[in-house]
């Protein structure tokens, strides 16, 4: 079987390749797995031979997608490829970018790293080829048709370069004899035939010695004009631009130019300089500015290392409090969603409130809730926003692992906070929690900006306006929509980025602290983080105020069980909490008891428990439950009929529209939290009752989502396949090729067949082998007996024709058996499905 299954030998590789194809053919299968694990959309699906995969590379949508991930330096080569005659040499591009080395370079021109340049040229026509927009040796590289283009200057459409259309491209579809008037008016000698013309006029812009002696001939006015021109755009507005002016008639400096073909007409009321003549007066180069390495931010200021991670850690366990403070809050009191999803203004104020900040970062703590899977929408017909399941057993975590979640989540979403209350394309705010909020940029550029930092001493610091320029470097194409402001989304996505992480605590006083750089480096940030950490305190001190001062941060069961007792009054180093009759009644409905409350601060308090705290809890537990409110609409019930009646004789109490019942109970029209809320207003201390009589303990955690996945980013493309899949995709599209390419020998004889055919197999009907059904089955058994490989037309029970290169293992019972070199597996195939058979011919 092995002997069967060998491969076949490649194909014989010509000095150059005269096609993408070719040159796909003569790579290495390591190769073609980079290409597609760069390019995943040309996997979709798995190409069936390499020419297909040539074609699906020179698209347009696949090619302008790669064009988005070169740098700057490898765009601005193929920019000069695309602006350079095609099957250029790799030294035309270089001088393209650099200058000729004895041309002065233009006035306006920044300088130049010609040792740069030509120690980064390879590499960039390296990515070019390995990503296929490029192929041909160095001394005929070819870009793809796509590439070239979206990225050949045309008077429309300058590009980076600011240059415009070659002379022929200007002149398409110009008169035969005005194009007579240019050579004259240029001091060239007439030519036979159009063609010739313009190759004549193109051939003096190029050559520096005699398109200098043509300028040097032109009035001063018209050289101003062409320095207007020579940096772009190309263009310029004049009337009556297509006027057929010779030289003996000008008589202006546009004239002038016109009439020797140094300016073209574009358009009847616009003039464009030719690609050769800019080039010339810009000396040689296509860019004014070429960057052949990527700018090196340097560290605004420095920060003392174990400052700037002390800081960042205290920051990493607010951001942990901070979350858990919000999804307490809206597990208590859940606010609604909108019916075109997200958050309402008004919640989004109070939830700035609850944790004293403004919107901007209040919406930024939200998303961050919502991105980790803590929090969602409950799914019911009033639905609305409240923590998940998934934040119960947040909870119990470590504040290093809770924290490790919320940063990794934050650097892998596309979700971005800043975009909250900006207008969308209708005018309208988006609103925060929204749909409209993801945005594929996101993830690459947050990485990209902590990586920059990373790369600076410890403790350095950058604005974005320091980070931006090596930013637009990496990705020149990826700056997202240009705002009012005149600034890209990548400028805002990079602000946004830094102050989220200051507030996140991956930064510290500006700097990258280092949790956050074992978070970049693929380490454990958690283990990184956790000694950095303030201990949590197990106790709290009680004042004689009603207060009790947290000197630091508390554990997470003392602080949730400190914030159902009390409110929280001021927050800082130290947070101190207020109790109050309100607060004390809520522990009583949370079901907890004066004893239990007095054990409670005894036991955590490192004074005794003031005796006001003390009288506090005993009055308000004294007063609690006495009155009952149930479900009628709803009643109130007390053993206490003085009390009743005092209740209900109380102005306050008239939109309750009481009445009497018995002796003990009042009917309300109104619903029993109504009722609760009311009489909690008037002073009282009611408890809610079930249909049983019993009290009804409600709980800080007793509004939960049902189980909820956090919400997944949104894809850039096409997922980027594995290493698995990557071989199987290699192995398919090489056996697909070689089915594709394979040189067969002369068709077995029969009724059936078709005239000979010595080139590729193709998958179109009428150009599979055709063989009698006895010719089919003697071949295939003499391919079993001699080990012969067979070529085969196959239609499937689909109705679909195809072809394959098979090695036959067994023929019986209507089926052969044969390892299929196209499907690289052994499978069988039906013998009244085959058309016919051929051998293949190896020698080839």
């Amino acid at each position: 079987m092995s002997s069967q299954q060998s491969e076949p030998r490649p194909p014989r590789a010509s000095a150059a390749p005269r096609t993408l194809a070719e040159e796909l053919r003569a790579r290495s299968d390591e190769a073609l797995a980079e290409l597609l694990h760069s390019r995943p959309d040309l996997l979709n699906p798995v190409p069936s031979d390499l020419t297909q995969l040539a074609a699906r590379a020179s698209g347009r949508a696949s090619a302008l997608r790669a064009l988005e991930r070169l740098d700057r330096f490898t765009l601005q080569v193929a920019e000069a490829l695309a602006a350079a005659p095609d099957a250029s040499q790799d030294t035309l591009v270089r001088n393209l970018l650099t200058g000729p080395a004895r041309v002065k370079p233009h006035a306006q021109a920044d300088p130049v790293d010609r040792q740069a340049v030509t120690a980064a040229l390879p590499g960039a026509l390296a990515t070019l080829r390995a990503q296929s927009l490029l192929w041909g040796p160095d001394s005929a590289l070819r870009l793809v048709i796509a590439v070239r283009e979206a990225l050949a200057p045309t008077a429309a459409n300058p590009g980076r370069t600011g240059l415009g259309p070659t002379l022929a491209e200007a002149t398409t579809g110009m008169s035969p004899a005005r194009l007579q008037q240019l050579l004259a008016g240029a001091g060239l000698p007439a030519t036979p035939d159009p063609v010739s013309a313009v190759a004549a006029l193109a051939g003096l812009l190029s050559d520096r010695k005699r398109c200098t002696a043509l300028l040097a001939e032109a009035p001063e006015p018209a050289l101003a004009l062409l320095e207007r021109l020579v940096w772009g755009p190309p263009t310029g507005t004049v009337p009556d631009a297509a006027r057929q002016v010779t030289a003996d008639e000008v008589r202006s400096p546009v004239e002038w130019l016109l009439a020797r073909g140094l300016l073209l007409p574009s358009s009847p009321t616009s003039v464009v300089l030719p690609r050769e003549l800019a080039l010339h007066l810009r000396g040689g180069r296509t860019h004014r500015n070429v960057e052949a390495t990527r700018p090196v931010p340097a560290a605004d200021a420095r920060r003392d290392p174990q400052a700037v991670d002390s800081a960042a850690a205290g920051q990493a366990y607010t951001a942990v409090r901070t979350v858990e403070e919000l999804l307490d809050a809206w597990g208590l009191q859940s606010p609604p969603t909108l019916r075109a999803g997200g958050l309402g203004v008004r919640d989004l104020k109070r939830a700035a409130l609850t944790l004293e900040c403004s919107e901007p970062v209040a919406a930024f703590w939200l998303e961050l809730a919502y991105v980790s899977g803590l929090l969602a929408p409950d799914g019911e017909a009033d639905e609305r926003w409240a923590p998940t399941p998934a934040y119960d057993s947040w909870l119990q975590q470590p504040v290093a692992e809770r924290w490790e979640l919320l940063a990794r989540d934050w650097l892998a979403t596309t979700r971005v906070a800043g975009l909250t209350g900006t207008p969308d394309g209708k005018g309208k705010a988006r609103a925060a929690l929204g749909a409209e909020l993801d945005r594929t940029l996101a993830p690459p550029v947050r990485h990209a900006t902590l990586a920059l930092l990373a790369e600076l001493p410890p403790g350095g610091t950058a604005a974005a306006d320091t980070l931006l320029p090596a930013l637009r470097w990496q990705r020149p194409l990826r700056g997202g929509p240009t705002g009012p402001d005149g600034r890209d989304f990548r400028d805002h996505l990079t602000t946004w980025t830094l102050s989220e992480a200051e507030l996140l605590g991956l930064t510290g006083r500006g700097a990258l602290a280092a949790p956050a750089r074992a978070l970049l480096a693929g380490k454990d940030p958690a283990a990184v983080l956790e000694p950095l950490l303030p201990q949590p305190l197990d106790h709290v001190i009680l004042q004689p105020d009603l207060t009790a001062i947290a000197p630091g941060p508390l554990l997470t069961p003392l602080a949730q069980a400190l914030a159902l007792c009390a409110d929280i009054e001021s927050k800082g180093g130290a947070t101190v909490y207020r109790f109050g009759t309100d607060s004390v009644r809520r522990a009583l409905d949370a079901g907890r008891t004066a004893a239990e409350l007095h054990t409670f601060l005894a036991k955590h308090s490192r004074t005794p428990v003031p005796q006001p705290l003390a009288y506090l809890i005993d009055d308000v537990a004294r007063r609690h439950g006495v009155l009952r409110v149930g479900a009628a609409s709803s009643y109130l019930r007390c053993d206490d009929t003085a009390l009743l009646a005092e209740v209900l004789a109380d102005r306050r109490a008239v939109e309750l529209r009481l009445r009497l019942l018995a002796p003990t109970v009042l009917a309300a029209q109104a619903a029993p939290d109504t009722l609760l809320a009311v009489l909690r207003a008037m002073g009282y201390a009611p408890a809610a009752e079930s249909a049983d009589g019993d009290v009804v303990i409600t709980r800080p955690d007793s509004h939960r989502t049902p189980p909820r996945s956090a919400p997944a980013p949104v894809p850039d493309g096409p997922p980027r396949p594995d290493d698995v899949l990557l071989g199987a995709a290699v192995r398919a599209v090489r056996a697909g090729d070689r089915a594709a390419t394979a040189v067969r020998r002369e068709t077995v004889a029969g009724p059936a067949a078709t005239p000979q055919q010595t080139g590729p197999a193709r998958t179109d009907l009428r150009h599979l082998p055709r063989t009698a059904a006895a010719d089919t089955l003697a071949a295939l058994q003499t391919a079993v007996m001699l080990g012969e490989r067979m070529w085969i037309g196959y239609v499937n029970a689909e109705g679909l024709a195809s072809q394959r290169v098979v090695d036959p293992v067994k023929v019986e019972g209507g089926f052969v058996t044969a390892y299929d070199h196209h499907a690289d597996e052994v499978r069988t195939f039906a013998l009244h499905r085959i058309t016919g058979v051929a051998e293949v011919d190896e020698s080839a």
